[in-house]
């Protein structure tokens, strides 16, 4: 009865000369960058991320990011009997769903990055003060240097940040 690997070459470590040690990238950070910057990673390119966002009852998700927000619907399947849809601004897309399960288990924050922060401040305190986040409910220089604040209602948060 043959076992297995007998018949298999042993393969020894190769040794590295100190020439290609030189072609090592030397930090996690230059190891990354090979990887993505390399030939075979050029077709890898990407135009946007889309989330998903599960609230128990639509309309709350509505409220915050179309009356709030100001993102539009740009997709409308909200009085299906699995409601959802797909808000849209600025360039920007989610989709949003109505789903008890899974509004139960994710509760995203986002960031949106703006290059306006004070103004989109001023008019959502004014509009909709309840939605401002207790821990961040003014606009603030964070120490990294990002002008920060935040909204929250009880399923999402979103942190805007002008750099």
């Amino acid at each position: 009865m043959e076992r297995p690997f007998e018949n298999q070459e042993i393969v020894k470590p190769k040794l590295i000369s100190k020439w290609e040690k030189a072609t090592i990238p030397s930090s996690p950070v230059n190891y990354r960058n090979s990887l993505f910057n390399s030939d075979k990673n050029k077709a890898m390119t990407y135009e946007k991320l889309v989330p998903n966002v599960y609230y128990t009852d639509i309309n709350d998700g509505l409220k915050f990011f179309v009356e709030c927000l100001g993102f539009s619907i740009g997709h409308n399947e909200i009085k299906s009997k699995e409601p959802f849809c797909v808000l849209e601004k600025d360039g920007l897309q989610m989709y949003l769903f109505e789903h008890s399960h899974l509004a139960a288990e994710h509760n995203p924050e986002f960031r949106i990055v703006t290059k306006n922060i004070e103004d989109i401040y001023e008019k959502i305190s004014k509009s909709h003060p309840e939605f401002l986040h207790p821990n961040l409910s003014k606009v603030t220089v964070r120490p990294w240097t990002a002008k920060e604040f935040a909204l929250r209602d009880h399923q999402v948060c979103i942190i805007f940040q002008q750099w």
